[in-house]
């Protein structure tokens, strides 16, 4: 670890206002986009962020050193994200159906189809919620299904169905576009 990075840490430990704006100037941005992907506005997304900048500063001493400290503030961001959703009645125990995933989709997009990271986002950002919850976690987070279906209290199963629905919608989108 850098010193600089420890002496953040340290700083926002004792509660110095200059550690915590600089470690909140530092990963906000990163964090903030981070939020918008479970959200449906940039308002909730900043609502979000700052209630998990709120848990990352109260939690700071529970951090462990086993992972980067922008890894450990990006899981507070996913869980602030999913938090203010559920509060916010826009994801109440999203509602899954139950199913067998089906046979993936093996549809490549040509060379000439080609989107770029953003577009493909802004895509996401219209997704269902149920899906992209789900999408965000398992292909941009790297959750595995178990993880998911743990944190959303639903089954792998659930977890990966609707991630092979989001799939789809997103392809369907790409081939519509």
């Amino acid at each position: 670890m850098k010193t600089d990075e420890k002496e953040l840490i340290e700083g926002c430990l004792r509660n110095d206002r200059k550690s915590q704006k600089r470690l909140y100037d530092l990963y906000s941005p990163k964090m903030l986009g981070v939020c918008f992907r479970y959200t449906n506005s940039q308002e909730e997304a900043e609502d979000a962020m700052i209630e998990g900048f709120t848990n990352v500063f109260a939690h700071i001493g529970t951090y462990r050193f086993e992972c980067t400290l922008e890894n450990w503030i990006r899981k507070i961001m996913v869980n602030s994200a999913l938090t203010h959703l559920r509060q916010n009645r826009k994801f109440q125990k999203i509602s899954f159906e139950e199913i067998v995933v089906e046979e993936q989709d093996t549809t490549i997009i040509k060379p000439e189809e080609k989107f770029d990271a953003a577009d493909i986002m802004k895509l996401v950002q219209k997704m269902p919620d149920g899906y992209k919850v789900v999408f965000n976690l398992f292909a941009v987070e790297g959750y595995s299904h178990k993880e998911i279906a743990e944190q959303l209290n639903i089954s792998e199963s659930t977890s990966k169905s609707q991630f092979f629905r989001a799939r789809k919608w997103l392809m369907d989108r790409i081939k519509n576009e």
